[in-house]
């Protein structure tokens, strides 16, 4: 495997300001397109847990480039997806998100490489902050070494499969999705739209957006253990492992961890038939409000 040298010099260096108009519209659209039930987010009253990558898409891209070697930018993944929640998104608010390659881990497959977001009100607010870790497929950058660091863990625990689960919550993505979230989001990639780009790319056919399939995630967990009060959800975090198909069924098992301070974590898995799509699933919430 080719070993690339990644720009440290661009680490820890914060992007340019990035403004976002958030709109009841939108809010509702993105909503309708991940099939969420919650009445407040198909309304527009305020943001579902993971339309909060919508105002800070664009401003993700620019820290990677810093630092990832350019040929083999096209050859990243979204790995992992790990949102803080300080305060709901509302509508009629300007947000500004700027971002930051924090670190990256040289790996046997590749190199995982953690991009840290914080998302602002106007006034300074902190509303969230993310990290999103990428993944480069067949290069190590650091010959197995950590550099800088990497996000917080959220690694499933395996002795919780001994307890009965809290909740499973079966959903069904719709042979449309793809073209829904798209426009919704913001993110055209074409292996979500194009059949024949899918297929050239080694993939069965087009397939769903990852964050599509964490927000569908999203809205069963806070329905089944939040009254679908999304106040109350606190952290979200999932590893992305193998791609949705259009027209499949998807099953999120979820297990209790413990409460500490009025605030009580879960572990998530969502799977297709034996297949596990979302990995390493994480939610902490809020007791009350």
């Amino acid at each position: 495997m080719a070993e690339l040298e990644f720009n440290d010099e661009g680490l820890n260096v914060w992007s340019d300001d990035d403004s976002f108009a958030v709109t009841r519209e939108r809010i509702a659209e993105y909503a309708a397109a991940t099939n969420d039930p919650i009445p407040a987010h198909l309304a527009g009253d305020h943001g579902s847990p993971v339309f909060a990558i919508v105002p800070v898409f664009d401003s993700m891209i620019d820290p990677a480039v810093e630092v990832v070697p350019l040929e083999i930018f096209g050859r990243g993944l979204h790995g992992e997806q790990d949102f803080h929640f300080h305060r709901l998104i509302e509508p009629g608010e300007t947000l500004v998100s700027h971002a930051k390659m924090v670190g990256y881990e040289g790996l046997s497959n590749g190199t995982r490489a953690v991009v840290y977001v914080e998302c602002r009100g106007e006034d300074g607010e902190l509303v969230n902050h993310q990290y999103v870790t990428m993944f480069f497929r067949g290069a190590d950058a650091s010959n197995g070494r950590t550099v800088g660091e990497l996000g917080p863990g959220h690694k499933f625990d395996e002795d919780v499969r001994a307890q009965a689960p809290v909740a499973k919550v079966v959903q069904h993505v719709d042979d449309d999705q793809t073209f829904r979230y798209a426009p919704a989001s913001g993110d055209p990639v074409p292996l979500h739209l194009d059949e024949e780009v899918a297929k050239d790319a080694g993939l069965p056919g087009i397939i769903a957006h990852g964050l599509c399939t964490m927000a569908f995630a999203s809205w069963g967990l806070l329905t089944e253990l939040a009254d679908g009060d999304t106040s109350r959800l606190k952290r979200l975090a999932v590893r992305f492992s193998k791609p949705v198909l259009p027209g499949q069924d998807i099953e999120t098992t979820i297990w209790q961890l413990g409460t500490d301070n009025g605030v009580t974590s879960y572990q998530f898995e969502t799977r297709v038939g034996d297949d596990v799509v979302l990995k390493d699933g994480r939610a902490e919430i809020a007791d009350s409000q």
